[in-house]
């Protein structure tokens, strides 16, 4: 994962570059997140994963499987990456890339675990706070854990707020062991 995300960081950086010159930040991370939902699934990798396969037709395949809508240089952004044997990486480069935006649009990601799920007016409440608290505009990813009992679990960045019912119980069977 971690050679991935190096072997990644050039092309994300470069499509990055193209896409804020363009002013075209948006839809660029659109078109990455597709075409890294593409090149992952299986039957795609096999066919990009094959040596026997030219690179014009890996970058065909790729493009015409994920759909219309790509600019002409989307297009050629899937070519080089073709060239350089690096479809592979898609994925890492669309969240370097997403990363990237975020830095320049001050934007952070946060992952929420909460043990019921979590939607309208609770979530943009607990968005809000989280916008107050890190001054930035917060995109929120939820998933529903069961296992935390109750409560919520953060994570934006490096830092983790846990306020679950399991997080509470194991800090406090830690305190007791001391």
């Amino acid at each position: 994962m971690a050679e991935n995300i190096t072997l990644a960081r050039p092309y994300a950086e470069a499509a990055f570059r193209i896409a804020r010159d363009a002013k075209q930040l948006d839809a660029w991370a659109k078109a990455l997140a597709r075409l890294a939902l593409v090149a992952g699934a299986d039957e795609v990798r096999t066919v990009i994963d094959n040596p026997k396969v030219s690179v014009d037709a890996s970058a065909t395949l790729l493009l015409d499987v994920a759909g219309e809508g790509f600019s002409q240089d989307q297009k050629n952004f899937v070519t080089v990456l073709a060239e350089s044997d690096r479809l592979s990486v898609l994925n890492e480069v669309s969240e370097l890339f997403v990363e990237l935006k975020n830095g320049v649009e001050g934007v952070k990601e946060a992952q929420i675990e909460s043990a019921f799920p979590l939607e309208g007016a609770p979530l943009s409440s607990l968005v809000a706070d989280l916008e107050r608290r890190f001054q930035c505009k917060i995109n929120a990813a939820v998933k529903v854990d069961p296992e935390l009992i109750g409560g919520v679990r953060i994570a934006v960045g490096d830092e983790v707020i846990d306020a679950s019912v399991r997080g509470k119980l194991a800090a406090m069977a830690t305190a007791l062991q001391h």
